[in-house]
């Protein structure tokens, strides 16, 4: 994905590869420097990182650059996103790591100021054009809990719900059955907003979900939209919605749906379930492929549970997205 302050695409610039420290504390805090005087942009808050020399991984780039700029060693990063972003000064890509240990103190030692700052407070101001989107990107949750709306077990569904909320969930994504009726869906996805509301948890609806409960009903239900590679491939927006995802069978679709501005991609199945074949799933090797480097955050997800969150992260992925019954 790459962007202008204009929003005028511009001739083709030499790139700039960064790299680029997401330093996430255990209380949901991430540090942010402002840009010294004297450098582009100077007082802007944006992620502690910076050139990549010839020859360099990525990841050594990020030890050597936080060794120098904060006086912090690091034993390891896990891959997020990458995107490209056009400024009046530079063309650069950024190549996004989260860091969640690290030795030592961070402080400022080429006079930058520095602060952790929670991913739910107001962000500080002003931002690095480039930060906007990464650090919206960030308040998303690790975990996406799935539900599909039944008529027959809705209350054992909603005691399920209660119990992922309770243990720390804060999104759900919601698709129906065949055959429910759209007064029993309306009122089942309200039961599910009440209790969403009550714990500040996000709702998604797929675009099925949102046919058979017309829009009406869906805005009362939910804010978010989690669609599926079809509807994708007919838009040529993003929807007007809080959060937007896609369900992506591709890395074409991961690509196109940065391009239209949607925040997330949910890729999959990465290994067998008992509903699908062992052909489909795409195996740990086909979800690397399509979360390398992506340009926006990656969820996997099928035939997984909540001991592979870890090794999700580690393979690029910003979380999973799991059956209601992980909970």
């Amino acid at each position: 994905m790459s962007a202008t302050g204009s929003g005028i695409a511009s001739a083709p610039r030499k790139v700039t590869e960064v790299a680029v420290g997401v330093l996430l504390r255990a209380d949901d805090a991430v540090l942010l420097a402002d840009r010294p005087a004297g450098k582009p942009y100077a007082g802007y808050w944006e992620f502690p990182g910076g050139k990549i020399e010839p020859g360099e991984s990525i990841e050594h780039a990020l030890q050597r650059e936080l060794h120098e700029e904060l006086g912090i060693d690091i034993a390891g990063s896990t891959p997020w996103v990458t995107f490209e972003f056009d400024y009046p000064h530079a063309y650069v890509r950024l190549h996004f790591r989260r860091i969640y240990n690290w030795l030592g103190t961070p402080r400022g030692r080429e006079g930058q100021r520095l602060a952790f700052f929670r991913l739910h407070d107001p962000s500080p101001q002003p931002l690095l054009p480039a930060a906007v989107p990464a650090l919206r990107w960030l308040s998303l949750p690790a975990l996406i809990a799935e539900l599909t709306l039944e008529g027959t077990s809705a209350d054992r569904h909603l005691a399920q719900l209660e119990r992922a909320f309770a243990q720390g969930v804060r999104m759900v994504s919601l698709q129906a059955s065949a055959g429910l009726e759209s007064d029993l869906l309306q009122a089942m996805a309200r039961q599910v907003q009440i209790r969403a509301d009550a714990v500040g948890a996000h709702v998604a609806v797929s675009g099925a979900l949102v046919a058979k409960m017309g829009q009406a009903g869906a805005r009362a239900s939910g804010t978010s939209l989690l669609l599926d590679d079809s509807e994708l491939s007919v838009l040529d927006a993003r929807p007007s919605t809080g959060w937007a995802g896609i369900r992506a069978s591709s890395r074409s679709s991961v690509d196109r749906a940065a391009r239209l501005g949607f925040d997330y991609a949910v890729v999959g199945p990465v290994l067998p379930e008992p509903t699908i074949s062992s052909q489909e799933a795409i195996g740990w090797h086909g979800f690397n492929v399509s979360a390398h480097q992506a340009p926006l955050p990656i969820y996997a997800t099928g035939g997984l549970d909540l001991g592979d969150l870890e090794r999700a992260q580690f393979a690029g992925a910003h979380g999973l997205a799991l059956p209601l019954s992980a909970w």
